[in-house]
């Protein structure tokens, strides 16, 4: 799957004036817009690129919104979902946002400054979320050196300080172990 650092967005709607609209009004923002005519071709566009957030139509033929929208949910847990309709129903909604876990609702005409900031907040949303991924699993990785670091030299955790302050060596290391040891996770990195 491609990844970059992109803003990409996938707009789904069977109705391409209305991608072409919302494309329009998201001109000046720093996009890269990608328009589907339905659930099944943005699944697959999917497949192939990391979209950050994806707006769909709730009504459309042969996979509606709601069922398009929980299989991202499934398939890409981070892609943040927005829900766009021309057909707001109160069952719709609660499904669309059940199923799917929406972040946001739009129905149609949509207001066109409130739909630049939920976009804004969706991607700053997405991006937050991959960075503490990124930075968990860092932490994971330096627990598990410390771990390791524990069992071959016992008490290389533990930090000991004299009267004044001073760190403490343990003498029975060698200069040559702690070297061998930076060393290490140098390369690990």
């Amino acid at each position: 799957m491609e990844t970059n650092e992109a803003n990409d967005i996938l707009l789904v709607d069977d109705e391409p004036h209305v991608i072409s609209a919302i494309m329009r009004g998201l001109d000046d923002e720093p996009y890269l817009l990608t328009g589907a005519a339905g659930g099944k071709e943005a699944l697959q566009l999917m497949e192939n690129r990391t979209f950050k957030v994806v707006i769909s139509d709730e009504k459309m033929p042969e996979m509606d919104g709601a069922e398009f929208l929980s299989q991202v949910k499934q398939l890409y847990p981070e892609t943040v979902r927005i829900m766009l309709t021309g057909h707001a129903s109160v069952e719709a909604t609660m499904r669309a946002v059940n199923k799917g876990e929406i972040y946001r609702f739009f129905t149609k005409p949509w207001n066109e400054t409130e739909l630049k900031l939920a976009l804004r907040s969706a991607v700053e949303k997405y991006d937050l979320e991959h960075e503490n991924r990124r930075l968990l699993r860092t932490v994971e990785h330096q627990s598990q050196e410390l771990k390791f670091l524990e069992r071959n030299y016992p008490g290389i955790s533990e930090l000991r300080r004299d009267a004044d302050g001073g760190i403490v060596l343990d003498t029975e290391v060698s200069e040559e172990e702690i070297q061998n040891i930076i060393a290490r996770c140098n390369v690990d990195r």
